[in-house]
């Protein structure tokens, strides 16, 4: 009887044990996101949520360019490292229909957390799957697009302004289309500037995990690139391949080739700050998720730096960057994260979110009449997000990338072939990958 009870004391005592190891576990949170200057914003942001909920926040923060190939293999892994996840735009398809990402519609309805309050396009590029549905895989949380930011003191100096002037017959500012950037972009280029020599713009050129594609699209979006001649049919003959398409490739390649500082050929967020921060270049594009840093700068921010949206050519569009912040259906941590969603959908912390360098897409920041007086950038990014266009969002996004990856870089940098040749072969590698899938 002594030995009976004594097994049963031993279990009960186990069981308690286990108990306090599955509540101890209820009380920490892992989010996963890129390492960046918005994830250390999120970092103090989360205080709040730490001190109003108990629950502990752990973060695990992936670089830039192992971030994708990490994450995507942690969920197709079912992998346990993340109960919160901000994932890119191109991942929701994937993220919803492999079972990775808990679809939010009940738990939003439950909340009274309305998907109406985000803007437009920030919903639809970070939420929603299959597009244009309302079916939610995310809540909205950093909205992002390609900007550009440039010397403002150097375009100011009146020798500067008088050769401009002279050789374009037009006062040196912003530009208002992509030829006027190519044509301040090329009078910059192997000019001397307080004794060095600068560069007109630095850009995007990486092969490795999506650089070119960020910057290429830039141009090729406001040329008329299109992905579809109809959303949803996979129907590219005449539109990934248009001659607008092609001219607007031809364009990236002579600003490539006539505007960028020497050896440029795989650079990215980082080579793009790096060349602006070092005055190597009179232009730079690079996420708006960057501006407040650059602004910052003691260097080269302040009054020596301004900004601009990505300018037009035949049409208003800016490449989409950005992310929503999903729950991984394999976090056994469900409703923390959850909680953590609600928190973060509030309109207040939403407000603190933007403050701190967060770019929140809640309309009642953003249509707040103060908002932009907010940063001297804020207009600009609030004129991107109306205008963003997306790469592919469907669950073979790695592979559809990768083509247009190896395409473009080929082209542009490598000097392989014509326009023509690498859009008409980047139609033959998606036809093949949208065939595997079974979507022609």
């Amino acid at each position: 009887m002594r030995k009976l009870l004594s097994t049963s004391a031993l279990a009960l005592t186990v069981a308690a044990g286990l108990a306090g190891t599955a509540m101890a576990q209820q009380q920490e949170l892992t989010l996963c996101w890129a390492a960046w200057d918005p994830a250390n914003a999120m970092v103090e942001l989360s205080k709040d949520f730490e001190a109003q909920s108990g629950i502990k926040m752990n973060f695990e923060f992936i670089p830039w360019p192992n971030f994708a190939d990490r994450m995507l293999n942690e969920l197709n892994s079912g992998g346990q490292l993340c109960d919160l996840l901000i994932g890119d735009s191109q991942w929701i398809g994937g993220g919803a229909e492999n079972g990775h990402y808990v679809k939010l519609n009940d738990f939003f309805d439950a909340n009274g957390i309305s998907m109406d309050d985000f803007l437009p396009a920030a919903v639809y590029a970070y939420s929603t799957w299959p597009k244009g549905t309302e079916n939610y895989y995310a809540l909205p949380a950093m909205g992002d697009a390609n900007g550009w930011f440039y010397r403002k003191d150097w375009f100011a100096r009146p020798e500067i302004q008088e050769a401009f002037q002279a050789e374009y017959g037009r006062p040196l500012a912003e530009p208002k289309t992509q030829t006027e950037l190519l044509e301040i972009a090329q009078f910059f280029q192997g000019r001397e500037i307080d004794g060095q020599t600068v560069y007109g713009a630095s850009i995007f050129t990486e092969r490795g995990s999506e650089g070119i594609t960020m910057g290429a699209t830039g141009a090729l979006y406001t040329f008329g690139f299109k992905y579809e001649n109809t959303p949803g049919s996979y129907d590219m003959e005449g539109a990934v391949n248009s001659a607008d398409a092609v001219a607007g490739l031809e364009f990236y390649k002579e600003l490539y080739d006539t505007a960028t500082p020497p050896g440029y050929d795989n650079a990215y967020m980082e080579q793009s700050l790096d060349a602006f921060k070092s005055g190597q270049v009179a232009m730079a594009m690079n996420w708006f998720a960057f501006f407040p840093g650059l602004y910052a700068d003691p260097t080269t921010g302040g009054d020596k730096i301004d900004f601009f949206v990505n300018p037009p050519q035949k049409v208003a569009a800016s490449t989409l960057g950005g992310q929503g912040i999903s729950v991984v259906s394999y976090s056994d941590n469900q409703e923390g994260a959850l909680e953590y969603i609600k928190w973060f959908a509030d309109p207040e912390v939403q407000k603190k979110w933007w403050s701190m360098g967060g770019y929140s897409v809640h309309n009642a920041v953003l249509n707040d009449p103060g908002f932009k007086d907010t940063a001297p950038f804020a207009a600009d990014f609030l004129e991107a997000m109306a205008n963003v266009q997306d790469f592919w969002q469907e669950p073979a996004y790695a592979d559809l990338l990768l083509a247009m990856q190896e395409r473009i870089h080929n082209y542009v940098v490598a000097g392989q072939g014509t326009a023509q040749e690498a859009l008409d072969g980047l139609i033959a590698d998606w036809t093949e990958t949208f065939e595997d899938e079974g979507k022609l």
